[in-house]
């Protein structure tokens, strides 16, 4: 976003076709930072929406496992089962890895391996999105059994709105740019014009910072729920 503020009355003028026709190139130009700094902040606001609801997770877990009134806890030691809970996180890690890789090609100006470490991030999501929905099917305990029960009930289900919103935001970003391309290829301008687009560069770099942290959720829960004893 350092650079959205230099954005010069003639790029902005161009920015926006539709605006272009209403507007000083000046008053464009405004318009074009103003839409840049939205995609960024809202990025960032949908990562901190998601942080407190995770932190009020953690803090139930904490409490009631402290508590441990009746030793309800977690009683028998019972667990989640440890083999597709690993799965699970290391899909989710797997994913957000090769979203970091997608950027790291995007930033160099390949389009193409951008696209290919994208969709495979998007297919690592979908098989762990399955996986925490069959996990749900094939628990050892009921969800109001113990804290620990009622504690991860609740964690699989945020956990599968963190994935679905990562998802759905990475496949609309890839079909974006399949969109962007062909219209680039058609005007003559190929790959240039596909990376000087502003806020579709915004948008992935804000995508990037929310894999980062569904895979530092992935893996802080996963020691809670299937490593802590």
């Amino acid at each position: 976003m350092s650079d959205a503020g230099s954005l010069s009355a003639e790029e902005g003028a161009g920015y926006f076709p539709a605006v272009e026709a209403m507007s000083t190139p000046e008053e464009a130009a405004y318009e074009a930072r103003a839409h840049e700094g939205a995609i960024w902040t809202g990025g960032r606001v949908l990562i901190g929406a998601f942080a407190f609801a995770f932190a009020a997770l953690a803090f139930a877990y904490f409490y009631l496992r402290s508590l441990n009134s009746e030793n309800l806890w977690r009683p028998h030691n019972v667990t989640a089962p440890t083999g597709p809970g690993a799965a699970i996180m290391a899909l989710s890690v797997a994913a957000a890895g090769l979203y970091v890789v997608a950027m790291r090609r995007l930033r160099t100006g390949r389009v193409l391996d951008w696209a290919v470490a994208g969709w495979s991030a998007t297919a690592a999501g979908l098989v762990a999105f399955g996986l925490q929905i069959w996990e749900l099917t094939d628990l050892p305990f009921a969800p109001g059994m113990s804290g620990y029960s009622s504690v991860f009930i609740g964690w699989a289900g945020m956990n599968l709105l963190l994935l679905l919103t990562g998802l759905y935001w990475t496949e609309t970003l890839l079909a974006r740019q399949i969109r962007l391309q062909r219209g680039a290829e058609a005007e003559g301008g190929g790959r240039d014009m596909l990376l000087s687009n502003r806020p579709f560069r915004v948008s992935a770099e804000a995508c990037y910072a929310y894999w980062y942290f569904i895979a530092l959720v992935s893996i802080f829960f996963w020691v809670f729920f299937y490593v802590a004893r």
